[in-house]
């Protein structure tokens, strides 16, 4: 299959390379409100199961109307145009008078179909008509992309100005341009030039599946997540009371520590599920919604008492109180979740006397003060509902947004409402057998259609 190559041009600063690096998913590529910072036209690649297609990122024109006077100037006539472009990328006089315009025509007289970019925020004017002129010489497959950079004020304008020039014109955000919107243009280009018709369109089939392919991995990782959380605990075993009472808060930090670290690692790797190398993935940049040990915020990101109680007659589970264990008669941080965070030290040999005893000097019992499982039936969805949220922010997030992602509060109740009846139920069996530390089979599965 022949590849199809796509030349952006444009003035400086239309979002060329925005419009590259969201194409290329790609967030490597340099983007700036700086005029001049692409300063070399340079190819990026977009390889996928059984195809590809290539992008070529190029400076801005600056010097359009002088380029336009060298042409008319060499013109013999309009079937000898392209050839003029020839001449004037490989004339080294016009290399040194016009370096930006010879590196951005250069791939097209190679063969590059033309996508023009234009910022539909801003008034159409005549400098422009040079530009597209220009481009029209050439002789290749060509379609214009408005930017609405800052607002859509102008984009009437524009569609009717470059419709004089170029059969296809598109609206075409790339900050905000979704997964649908993207396909929906790889289409659009398939029809510039014939011969490329079949490439492109496996490209859109081989991203489509790729999307599918990532959505069941994400679930691989939420399974994953959720089911380290759920049975996480850590322990100490100790001789006496007063040891008991010197580990706890240790025990609480290295619990807290794990669990949060547990849940970065997970957002890291739905990172780069979606191949977001660029973004600093911490619990602070990212302004994760609130800290999993914050219970007032646990009905925020998990499912209502109403809810916990509708899902606990679904699931059959019996509702009743955790009882909290105990470290030689105390109770730590008792109904701190709910009745649900803490089993705090169960004898570990049998009783106080096994303490007393030894074997060749040495004791034999003890204590083992225990911090963990959570046992809050609501856990599951807390974590449900976060992950959820970022998945959602993440698989939707463009190339070429720089900076931190916002994390706005949202209910798990709407995804699940939504769900079958016969998958609401699954989800709420495989919630309450996570809270009791038992298997679920094939979880990844019972979590995808909530993706």
């Amino acid at each position: 299959m022949k590849r199809a190559v796509f030349a952006v041009v444009g003035h400086p600063n239309k979002g060329k390379s925005s419009i590259v690096a969201t194409l290329a998913r790609n967030d490597s590529i340099e983007i700036s409100q700086r005029s001049g910072t692409t300063d070399k036209a340079f190819a990026v690649k977009v390889e996928t199961a059984n195809s590809g297609y290539q992008l070529v990122d190029t400076p801005g024109f600056q010097r359009p109307t002088k380029v336009l006077k060298w042409l008319t100037d060499h013109q013999v006539s309009a079937d000898k145009r392209a050839a003029v472009v020839a001449k004037f990328i490989h004339d080294p006089d016009c290399n040194q008078k016009f370096p930006d315009e010879v590196k951005l025509l250069t791939p097209i007289v190679n063969g590059a179909a033309i996508l023009y970019v234009v910022d539909g925020s801003r008034p159409f004017g005549a400098e422009y008509e040079s530009e597209m002129e220009i481009l029209r010489w050439t002789g290749q497959p060509s379609m214009a992309l408005i930017n609405p950079i800052e607002s859509e004020t102008h984009v009437g304008d524009w569609q009717n100005a470059l419709s004089q020039y170029f059969k296809t014109v598109r609206i075409f955000n790339p900050m905000k341009a979704d997964f649908e919107k993207q396909i929906e243009l790889l289409q659009a280009f398939s029809h510039l030039n014939p011969d490329w018709a079949v490439t492109l369109n496996q490209v859109t089939a081989d991203l489509r599946q790729f999307r599918e392919l990532q959505k069941k991995n994400a679930a691989l990782l939420l399974a994953r997540l959720l089911d380290d959380l759920c049975s996480y605990r850590t322990s100490q075993k100790v001789l006496n009371q007063s040891q008991a009472d010197v580990i706890q808060p240790v025990l609480a930090k290295q619990y807290a520590h794990w669990m949060r670290e547990r849940e970065v690692q997970t957002v890291k790797e739905l990172f780069a599920l979606f191949e977001h190398f660029q973004t600093q993935v911490t619990i602070e940049e990212l302004d994760l919604p609130p800290d999993l040990f914050e219970c007032e915020h646990w009905y925020m990101w998990g499912l209502t008492k109403q809810q916990l109680a509708t899902a606990g007659a679904i699931a059959g589970a019996v509702a009743g109180a955790t009882a909290d264990m105990m470290v030689a008669g105390h109770s730590f941080m008792l109904g701190a979740l709910g009745g649900g965070i803490i089993g705090f030290g169960s004898a570990w040999m049998s009783a106080d006397k096994l303490v007393t005893t030894k074997l060749k000097g040495l004791p034999l019992g003890g204590y083992e003060a225990i911090y963990g499982p959570i046992k809050n039936k609501n856990f599951p969805y807390v974590v449900l509902g976060r992950f959820i949220y970022l998945y959602q922010q993440i698989c939707q997030r463009n190339h070429a947004l720089r900076g931190n992602m916002e994390i706005q509060s949202k209910r798990l109740h709407e995804q699940i409402s939504a769900l079958e009846s016969g998958d609401q139920k699954a989800l709420h069996l495989a919630c309450s057998r996570l809270i009791k530390q038992k298997n679920v089979d094939e979880l990844s599965s019972l979590l995808l259609p909530l993706l």
